[in-house]
């Protein structure tokens, strides 16, 4: 895998379109290919690679519009992003931001684009009806991971170098907070009921996880993880989170209710991004290492497959469409 030189280097140097239905949009995810400059389209209902979409030089985060209609990729060395139709996945608009994107989130209602700029130290929001950068917010030193909460109204920033979380108010675009974390944070991710971030800390010694409270934005717990976790998702029942630890080449399993690592799943080499089904029965892992991506049965926390895709796959990202938008339900039709 092509690791960033000043980010993922640094990590371990411290050791289809809108088809009416919820149940098509949620067959496809979207890994991008550090290594080849693509993106492989993966059909989650049979777990084979159906497309491949050439992007920027090396693409890495990866955010899918709540609508399923729309992907969009942070390519680090080209300081742009593709801008995806997911009718005919075919790239539609390249969009210029910051120096080496890192991050991309889009916000709930779709009318929001935020990526972070790791060399520029901000973040750049994209207007998606226009696809134009409509301004440039300072956070901290190395932002990486982003995402924002449900109801819109917040965007939280993990800042590498600066060991904090950058809390940005949409309504103003101004940060509203800053929260000391763990040792290099990276990956961010929300539960549904907007009430927690989680926060990956990829320092040397540092190997956790921080739980914050938005209401208070306040550290309230901090769990242990395994070596360099990077990506962080949420079941959509808001049970669990799966954090992908990328020295350890497994994948953590915190139950939310009580912030404790109940599972401990063997992935493949260098997993980084993680992503869950709208249906919450599948997690997918990008292995950057091994070139494929594991597929987890959240019913018994066991792979149940393994996919071939392009050279150095990161998908850091909700990388499948957003669990807010198919419902907060996980399936009772989940089998091992």
């Amino acid at each position: 895998m092509k690791l960033r030189p000043c980010r993922l280097l640094a990590i371990s140097a411290f050791v289809s379109c809108f088809l009416g239905s919820v149940q098509t949009l949620a067959q496809n995810a979207y890994i991008t290919n550090d290594g080849s400059g693509n993106v492989s389209v993966i059909d989650t209902a049979m777990n084979t690679v159906t497309a491949t979409i050439t992007v920027g030089t090396a693409p890495f985060a990866v955010a899918v519009s709540p609508d399923g209609g729309t992907v969009y990729v942070a390519n680090i060395d080209s300081d742009n992003v593709s801008v995806i139709a997911t009718a005919t996945n075919k790239v539609i608009a390249t969009i210029t931001v910051g120096s080496s994107p890192e991050g991309v989130a889009v916000s709930p209602d779709g009318s929001t684009v935020y990526v972070t700029n790791q060399r520029s130290g901000n973040v750049s929001v994209i207007d998606m009806a226009t696809n134009k950068v409509t301004a440039a917010i300072p956070v901290g030193s190395e932002p990486g991971g982003v995402a924002v909460t449900p109801d819109g109204s917040k965007v939280y920033v993990a800042n590498f170098l600066s060991n904090n979380v950058s809390v940005i108010a949409t309504a103003t675009n101004k940060v509203t907070a800053t929260i000391a974390v763990g040792a290099n944070p990276f990956g961010v991710a929300v539960s549904p009921d907007g009430g927690t971030v989680y926060v990956a800390n990829a320092g040397f010694g540092t190997n956790t996880v921080s739980a914050i409270a938005t209401v208070t934005n306040s550290v309230t717990a901090t769990i242990p993880v395994g070596s360099e976790p990077g990506g962080v998702a949420v079941t959509p029942d808001g049970s669990k989170a799966y954090v992908a630890n990328f020295l350890s080449n497994n994948v953590s399993v915190i139950a939310t209710a009580t912030n404790r690592v109940t599972a401990t799943i063997l992935a493949g080499s260098e997993p980084f991004g993680v992503a869950v089904t709208p249906d919450g029965c599948k997690v997918y892992v990008a292995n950057g290492a091994s070139n494929d991506v594991s597929v987890i049965a959240t019913a018994t926390n066991t792979v149940t497959a393994a996919i071939t895709v392009g050279s150095g796959p990161v998908a850091f990202g909700v990388f499948i469409i957003r669990p807010s938008f198919a419902g907060t339900q996980v399936s009772s039709n989940c089998h091992g």
